[in-house]
C-alpha cells in the first residue's frame, strides 16, 4: 500500500504540475495572440510579439503553440482583450500589481477583490502602489553567457542601466522604452537572452517574515490560479534563511 501512496502522490504532484504548466501556456498564448493582433504578425517587425515569444520560449512552450496563437490573430477570431492593472496590499502590508488581460472587465475585477480579501489582502484605487514601483526592461543571461565584466561592458555599449550577475546569472536592467534597442544590441554580443521582459521593479521594499511570506505566497498562487491574471509583482523582501524555509 506504501508504494500505491507513493506512486498516488507522484501522479498527483505530475498532474498538479502540468495543470501549472497548461495555466502558464494559455497565458502566454493570450499574451502572443493579442500582440500580434495590435501590430504585424512578423516578430522580426513587432517587438512586442518578439518579447512574448522569447518569453514562451524561456519556459518551454511548444512552437505550435506559438504559431497556433499568431495565426488566432490573423485568422480575425480572437477575443479582444483588455489589458488592466489593479493594485492592493497583501499580507505584512506587502505592495501587490496584478496585470491582467480580460473579455469582461467586471467579472476579472470581482475576481480578483474577492481573492484579496480571501488570502488577507486588500485590493486598492490605481495608483496606490504604483509608486513603489519603476517599469523597467528586464533582460536574463545564463552564466555561461560570459564573465560579469565581459557582461557588463557589454551592457553598457548596448545602453543599459545596471547590470546583476551572479552565480545563476545575469539580469540587465534598462529604462522601458529602450529595451528593444537594448536587447537588440546585447544578443549581438552575448547570443540570445534567456528572456525579455518589460517588468515593474520595486524602488522600496517591505521586509516579511515566515508567516508572512506563507499567506502572501498564497495570495499570489490564488491571484496566478485566475486564468484573466497574466502577471502578478509584488514588493516583499525576506532573508536568505525564510525563503530556504519556505
Amino acid at each position: 500500500m506504501a508504494g500505491h501512496s507513493k506512486w498516488a502522490n507522484i501522479q498527483h504532484r505530475k498532474g498538479r504540475q502540468d495543470a501549472v504548466r497548461a495555466k502558464l501556456f494559455s497565458k502566454f498564448s493570450k499574451e502572443i495572440t493579442v500582440a500580434a493582433k495590435m501590430g504585424d504578425p512578423d516578430p522580426e517587425k513587432n517587438p512586442r510579439l518578439r518579447m512574448a515569444i522569447k518569453e514562451a520560449k524561456s519556459q518551454s512552450m511548444p512552437k505550435d503553440n506559438i504559431e497556433r496563437a499568431i495565426k488566432k490573430a490573423q485568422g480575425g477570431d480572437a477575443d479582444d482583450y483588455e489589458e488592466i492593472r489593479y493594485e492592493g496590499y497583501g499580507p505584512g502590508g506587502v505592495a501587490v500589481i496584478v496585470e491582467a488581460m480580460t473579455d469582461n472587465r467586471n467579472r476579472t475585477a470581482s475576481n480578483v477583490r474577492s481573492t484579496f480579501t480571501k488570502q488577507g489582502g486588500n485590493m486598492g484605487e490605481t495608483g496606490s502602489v504604483v509608486f513603489m514601483f519603476e517599469r523597467k526592461g528586464e533582460i536574463t543571461y545564463p552564466a555561461e553567457a560570459g564573465d560579469a565584466e565581459t557582461v557588463l561592458m557589454a551592457a553598457i555599449e548596448a545602453g543599459a542601466e545596471d547590470v546583476e550577475s551572479g552565480e545563476d546569472g545575469h539580469v540587465i536592467w534598462c529604462a522601458d522604452t529602450d529595451l528593444n534597442d537594448v536587447a537588440t544590441a546585447l544578443e549581438a554580443q552575448l547570443g540570445e537572452s534567456h528572456s525579455t521582459r518589460l517588468v515593474w521593479k520595486p524602488n522600496m521594499t517591505t521586509e516579511m517574515d515566515l508567516e508572512g511570506m506563507q499567506k502572501l505566497m498564497k495570495l499570489i498562487e490564488a491571484l496566478e490560479d485566475d486564468d484573466d491574471v497574466q502577471r502578478v509583482t509584488t514588493n516583499f523582501e525576506a532573508p536568505d534563511e525564510v525563503m530556504e524555509q519556505l
